[in-house]
């Protein structure tokens, strides 16, 4: 496997995902839909495996000695590791956005501890929906791309309508006080557990799916 990721970053990367990872600086506009910046991750995963179906990846990791749920498995690493980094990324301009900018974010939840968790469970439903469908054929990325984006915008509207009917997440999640977001740590964990969750599913459902493809 350390030999498969070695390949995954040296030979399956592309440099828009690295590039996407700066755009975690519009966590400091004032008045910003905040979840645009995972889109935007998102978008990078999309251009990964889109260069490599042009570069015919999958048949030449098929004629390597190594198992089809190898490649899966290195795959889903390298997406994970992408949308770590974006997460990490988001972190100091987070803090610059709160420290700096004396304003409330007016069209969205604030850059802040619920965000960060609201944010990895968006991240996991992505995995599940592009990931799956994508290794159902091992080429076809178009639809798969529109049915998982078409959930995140799905995700955010109602991500933001209930951070304003439900009333924990009204009187502490978009709050950006030292004392809100410590009450903000359990939609963290929350986030975390379902990220994890729903990505190692949508890893056992990609890798059953892309041992029994006919290539």
């Amino acid at each position: 496997m350390k030999e498969l990721m070695y390949k995954e970053f040296k030979l399956s990367m592309h440099p828009i995902a690295y590039i996407f990872l700066s755009l975690s600086a519009l966590l400091c506009i004032p008045n910003y839909p905040y979840y645009v910046t995972f889109f935007y991750t998102c978008l990078g995963i999309f251009f990964v495996f889109q260069v490599n179906r042009e570069n015919c990846d999958v048949y030449y990791m098929m004629a390597l000695p190594i198992r089809k749920r190898d490649i899966v498995k290195a795959r889903f690493y390298l997406v994970v590791c992408i949308e770590l980094a974006q997460v990490i990324a988001c972190i100091p301009f987070a803090f610059i956005r709160d420290k700096f900018i004396l304003m409330n974010n007016q069209v969205g939840i604030e850059a802040n501890v619920a965000f960060i968790g609201l944010s990895f469970i968006m991240l996991g439903l992505f995995n599940f929906i592009f990931l799956t469908q994508y290794y159902k054929s091992g080429y076809k990325i178009g639809v798969p791309f529109f049915k998982s984006t078409t959930m995140m915008i799905i995700y955010i509207v109602i991500a933001e309508v209930m951070l304003r009917v439900i009333p924990y997440m009204r009187d502490y999640c978009d709050s950006v006080s030292i004392e809100k977001q410590i009450k903000q740590i359990p939609v963290l964990f929350l986030g975390l557990i379902l990220y994890t969750a729903i990505t190692l599913l949508a890893y056992k459902k990609s890798a059953d799916s892309f041992d029994k493809l006919d290539l």
